[in-house]
């Protein structure tokens, strides 16, 4: 019998921790594993991404859709370079994955070998919670299992650096001897919640408001029920921040949705107004979106013991998980049957709601990309899985995109980097192969990184039980959220050689590939394009042609900044803006209260 390799340790090791899917990219750096890979029959599944920047997003993709450990693989020298981007989303956005990195023979290192990178300053920043490189067999369980232990319990990447030579070695376990570090597989569940005393002070808070408003991000996912029961208690609505839209639904009447500059008028308003703040689960980095300093007690409740009391001066901070503190504190809570402020707060809602009716509703040319967002809402499924790229289309997934029970939702939120939308996607659907996914993506993205994606989503589509994966490209030929900040903030029109990006036929690509690929120029064809996407028997790509000019408006915009704004368009980009700015006026003048002729 041939003796077990590291690589087929390793490997080994990967099954013992119930990793199913490792997302990667092969080279000479990683062929120890490639060997191990194929003698175990490809077990655990090898995903082959079209770059290793991909690979990393979609083990991010995985991590965050199934609530499992995110894996991915790459070679020495480049392919570890190209690892970066995807795991400093990891790392911002607290999601556990790990990195398996090769690297050159030890016998070359220091010798300005070819592919020898110095990997470990190159991951000690992104892989700061843990970061090994193992030199010898004896090594790899405990550096393998402390890498996945870190990961899972600082939600963040860690990496394991494996040299070439390495990989081929006979395995030979620790043994009981001095200087060996044993090591174990078992790791049980655990929801640390905070003692009696501050769940007390944080209930004499909460208990005083009258205004109560409730912040929500991703750590609230899996407490929607407990944070339902605080709403209803304390009269209070609830904003989400971006990475927490499938945190709560949409369809609860006090949930005002997005915050922040993609967000609601409604949650704008109940941050201005509230005199008390309840933070769950979220790291929110615009303070400025906050109640005003002073106008309002707060308490936070964060899983993560170094993140509570960043973003605003918190009266109590309680560490512990959302779920668990929260049904420790209900009990503590009285009831406000003073329901004057949350009927504000839900008259606040149903008019933005027909503001964005109005506002998908508006003539553009020749689509609206605001429509685009609005149409897809009631049509999606009850078990979709939705990412977003960066980008203006993040501020219609934010407004237009209503979140019901049981769908999923996320982006690259702190990072917010392009070109995440596609390979999300397509880990989400290795993370549920039975769901369908949409990702919805600009054009700038789709150029950057989605194109060559639809070719890792052709290669395994079959392998899917439910082949849905709808890729929709808002193409306006425009680096559009760069263009509309040069507009709001510099007061100039875009500069055209930065800004201006080519005319892709996406759906013809689709085509070539076996895919469905619909292009859609006008605004009567929106919704049965979506309609033949979200039944198709594949992956389908949606071309929408849409208008550049529409404005992704900040929630606390006053009608002086958006006619300043317009009027700088027009002046650079000829009458588009007075057109623009009519219809805003004409249709949608509930969008913000200093409007013309408003109260």
């Amino acid at each position: 019998m041939t003796k077990q390799t590291v690589g087929d340790q390793l490997l080994d090791r990967l099954r013992a921790w119930d990793v199913s899917h490792v997302f990667g990219y092969p080279g000479d750096g990683i062929s120890g594993l490639l060997m191990a890979w194929a003698k175990a029959g490809d077990d655990p599944l090898f995903i082959q991404a079209r770059h290793e920047e991909m690979a990393a997003f979609e083990a991010v993709g995985y991590a965050k859709f199934s609530g499992r450990l995110g894996v991915c693989a790459a070679t020495s020298g480049p392919g570890a370079v190209h690892l970066l981007n995807g795991l400093y989303d990891a790392k911002l956005d607290h999601v556990p994955v790990v990195a398996l990195v090769g690297q050159t023979d030890r016998s070359a290192m220091g010798g300005s070998y070819q592919q020898e990178v110095d990997l470990h300053t190159l991951f000690k920043d992104v892989a700061s919670a843990y970061l090994e490189t193992v030199t010898v067999p004896e090594q790899l369980p405990n550096v393998l299992d402390r890498a996945v232990r870190t990961a899972y319990a600082r939600r963040a990447p860690t990496a394991v650096i494996i040299p070439a030579d390495v990989q081929e070695l006979p395995y030979s376990a620790p043994e009981h001897a001095h200087k060996m570090v044993p090591s174990s597989l078992d790791a049980s569940g655990w929801a640390p919640v905070p003692d009696d005393a501050a769940l007390a002070r944080a209930a004499d808070v909460l208990n005083a408001g009258t205004r109560v408003a409730v912040l929500i991000g991703q750590g609230a996912a899996g407490a929607a029920r407990e944070v339902e029961g605080i709403a209803e208690l304390l009269g209070a609505g609830v904003a989400k921040a971006l990475l927490g839209k499938d945190a709560l639904s949409d369809e609860l009447p006090y949930v005002t949705g997005a915050i922040g500059l993609l967000g609601t008028r409604p949650s704008y308003k109940l941050m201005r107004d509230c005199d008390t703040l309840l933070t769950i689960g979220s790291n929110f980095p615009y303070s400025e979106f906050l109640p005003p300093y002073g106008q309002a007690r707060a308490v936070q409740i964060d899983i993560d013991a170094h993140m509570v009391g960043l973003r605003y001066p918190y009266e109590v901070n309680l560490v512990g998980d959302a779920a668990a503190t929260l049904r420790r504190l209900l009990p503590l809570l009285l009831r406000n049957d003073d329901r004057g402020w949350q009927r504000t707060v839900t008259a606040g809602v149903r008019r933005w709601k027909k503001v964005m009716d109005r506002r998908a509703a508006l003539s553009a040319d020749p689509v609206n990309p605001e429509y685009v967002a609005h149409a897809l809402a009631p049509l999606l499924p009850d078990d979709s899985m939705i990412t977003a790229d960066a980008g203006s289309v993040a501020n219609w997934y934010a407004r237009h995109v209503t979140m019901r029970l049981g769908m999923r939702g996320s982006l690259s939120g702190t990072l917010a980097t392009m070109g995440s939308g596609v390979p999300y996607a397509i880990g989400a659907k290795f993370a549920h192969p039975d769901r369908p996914a949409i990702a919805l993506v600009g054009d700038g993205a789709m150029q950057m990184n989605g194109m060559a994606e639809l070719i890792t989503a052709a290669k395994y589509a079959l392998e899917w039980a439910d082949p849905r994966l709808v890729v929709a490209v808002w193409n306006n030929q425009d680096l559009n959220q760069v263009s509309w900040e040069l507009r709001a903030m510099e007061g100039m029109p875009p500069f055209a050689a930065s800004q201006s990006i080519p005319d892709v036929p996406y759906a013809a690509f689709a085509r070539s590939l076996g895919m469905t690929g619909l292009r859609i120029t006008d605004p009567g064809d929106v919704e049965d394009a979506w309609r033949q996407a979200l039944t198709a028997d594949g992956p389908t790509v949606l071309d929408f042609r849409t208008d550049p000019a529409v404005p992704p408006i900040p929630p606390h915009a006053t009608w002086e900044q958006i006619e300043a704004t317009l009027a700088s368009l027009a002046r650079g980009d000829g009458h588009r803006g007075h057109v623009v700015l009519q219809g805003l006026k004409a249709k949608a003048q509930e969008l913000l209260p200093h409007r013309p002729g408003g109260r």
